[in-house]
């Protein structure tokens, strides 16, 4: 008699790593409550035992990606001989790019959510212990935190997009869209034909390169750096 297959417990961290996955696979669009359970082989109402509604289905999302940012983050802080404060914070945020770029939907699904994740407030507490212990004051480093705005998680926030404004970031789409702005818009226009990016440049969002993230951190950082002199 061939033994039965154990079937693994349910559990809101399993379901939660079910959730990235699919998302990861199939757009954070294609989570749904449904689709979940199927991938999981359970019924959809198992589901709510664990996680009641959708919104907290999402939540718990962002709270497990957060959860591997403060991890990558943390084993850059216990292996770090560097004094420099600049150097840390630089691998810091970084590390959280790298993380980021595996869940490119994730800084559309965070700007969406009402709470914040618990996880951030330490990570946060970090970087301002790094800033006051390299000799800002409490005052520059707030100020610090408002300037890096969503740097310190991987990303760049977008002021705007084609996607946001009704068009399309696919390719030949796109194209008709500038050519369409051309003639109101001719300076963003022309800066967005130049600056369309190396298909090989790693990205979140319309603008949000690998290249122009560490330009903007390297430019923050360095100003910082004269004003806390």
């Amino acid at each position: 008699m061939a033994a039965k297959a154990i079937r693994q417990p349910l559990s809101r961290e399993r379901v939660l790593a079910a959730a990235v996955a699919l998302a990861d696979a199939e757009g954070i669009q294609a989570l749904t409550m449904r689709r979940l359970a199927a991938d999981l082989g359970v019924e959809a109402m198992s589901l709510y035992h664990h996680l009641p509604a959708k919104e907290a289905l999402l939540d718990g999302v962002v709270e497990t990606v957060v959860a591997e940012i403060v991890a990558a983050v943390g084993r850059i802080s216990t292996n770090d001989g560097d004094g420099d404060w600049r150097g840390r914070l630089r691998r810091q945020f970084l590390a959280a790019r790298q993380i980021m770029l595996r869940h490119p939907w994730m800084p559309g699904l965070l700007g969406s959510r009402r709470t914040i994740p618990v996880g951030l407030y330490a990570y946060y507490d970090g970087i301002v212990g790094t800033l006051v212990d390299a000799g800002f004051s409490h005052l520059l480093a707030h100020r610090a935190l408002h300037a890096f705005g969503s740097l310190p998680l991987g990303f760049a926030q977008e002021i705007f997009s084609p996607a946001s404004a009704g068009g399309s970031l696919e390719a030949d789409v796109a194209e008709a869209d500038l050519a369409a702005m051309a003639e109101a818009l001719p300076h963003l226009t022309a800066m967005v034909a130049s600056e369309i990016h190396d298909v090989t440049d790693p990205m979140l969002g319309w603008c949000d390169s690998q290249t122009e993230f560490e330009f903007t951190l390297d430019l923050l950082l360095d100003g910082l750096e004269r004003l806390r002199g």
